[in-house]
């Protein structure tokens, strides 16, 4: 049976409200970072989150430890509740892969510009070229 376990942490991140949608599937770790303006309310984030849930792009899965199916004092899960929400920010891990989103979202500009840059310059050539054809023939 394949488990998914699914986390997201809301923080202030000066100057914005930043989320960070964790997913844990197959003992694979996904990350996507959403930035929200003024501080969401509860609802407010559950809306965008079902509106959205489409258009969020997560990180590449990176290998992370799996958490063993084994019962839970309820006493014990809400103490362990009350210190994740005691602890702010993200984990390492949900950082790694937004870490290695970026660097993939920053190659893939790049290739673009670099792309972009060469259509405009064979633009350019083939208009020259134009130019000169226009004037040998005496127009």
């Amino acid at each position: 049976m394949l488990k998914t376990e699914i986390k997201l942490t809301v923080f202030f991140e000066d100057p914005f409200w930043v989320g960070v949608y964790e997913r844990i599937s197959g003992g694979k770790l996904e990350a996507c970072k959403i930035t929200f303006g003024s501080e969401p309310k509860d609802y407010e984030v559950y809306d965008f989150l079902l509106q959205n849930w489409g258009n969020l792009r997560f990180s590449p899965p990176i290998k992370s430890t799996c958490v063993q199916d084994k019962k839970v004092n309820p006493k014990r899960m809400q103490r362990a509740v009350a210190k994740q929400l005691a602890t702010q920010g993200v984990g390492t891990k949900a950082q790694q892969a937004l870490k290695l989103q970026q660097e993939e979202n920053k190659i893939m500009r790049k290739q673009k510009n670099h792309q972009q840059k060469e259509d405009e310059k064979q633009r350019q050539f083939e208009l020259r070229q134009q130019k000169k054809k226009e004037k040998h023939r005496g127009r």
